[in-house]
């Protein structure tokens, strides 16, 4: 989606709410994100001694600490991501919760706006998050030298607007690389995953 991202640092937008799947867990990136990190760190390690571990525990640490500093860098509110191994292998997967504001708009409408969004993507479409109408897009997203990335990436977006708010949304970008391909069978499994995350948003009063 073709989204421009204001330059206001803080939009105050109500809380919301999600129902994670189990081995999932939340980053707050502008406060508590490092508290978070160690938390996730404790219980990922909590059965096998620090010494024992340590190298992979910085390993894991500066990952997150990098993941949660490219989200901020997104006007990214929240970062969730699986902190568990499925089947055991590691899921490399993750969505992040931000803020946007769309310049010039034509119409404070949130159903016109969702409706224009839709039409500049094949693959978006119309759909109800939270009783109110909001725009999913999915793309995939090549990887090789040319693109600065190892693997190809799938990603999917959900702008949601914010209610009783003129030109503020809420927008959840899923990204996955699968088993290495991003049309993979796993990939498409996650993608599904998070589509069944976004069905539980809800708002919640400030």
């Amino acid at each position: 989606m073709n989204v421009r991202v204001s330059n206001e640092a803080d939009l105050s937008v109500q809380r919301y709410s999600l129902v994670l799947p189990p081995g999932w867990a939340r980053i707050p990136i502008r406060t508590g994100s490092d508290a978070a990190i160690q938390r996730i760190l404790d219980k990922s390690f909590e059965h096998v001694s620090r010494d024992a571990v340590a190298t992979a525990r910085r390993e894991l640490q500066a990952k997150l600490s990098t993941l949660a500093a490219k989200a901020a860098e997104r006007n990214g509110r929240d970062l969730y991501l699986p902190t568990e191994r499925m089947h055991g292998f590691t899921v490399a997967a993750s969505f992040v919760v931000g803020e946007v504001v769309f310049d010039l708009l034509d119409t404070a409408d949130p159903a016109m706006v969702v409706a224009a969004l839709v039409s500049e993507q094949a693959s978006s479409e119309q759909i109800d998050v939270a009783g109110s109408p909001a725009a999913r897009a999915e793309s995939v997203h090549p990887g090789g030298s040319d693109a600065g990335a190892e693997f190809g990436a799938r990603q999917v977006d959900y702008v949601i607007p914010v209610p009783g708010e003129v030109d503020r949304w809420l927008v959840a970008t899923f990204s996955t690389v699968g088993q290495g391909e991003p049309t993979d069978a796993l990939a498409d499994l996650l993608v599904e995953l998070f589509d069944a995350i976004m069905t539980t948003f809800r708002w919640r009063p400030a």
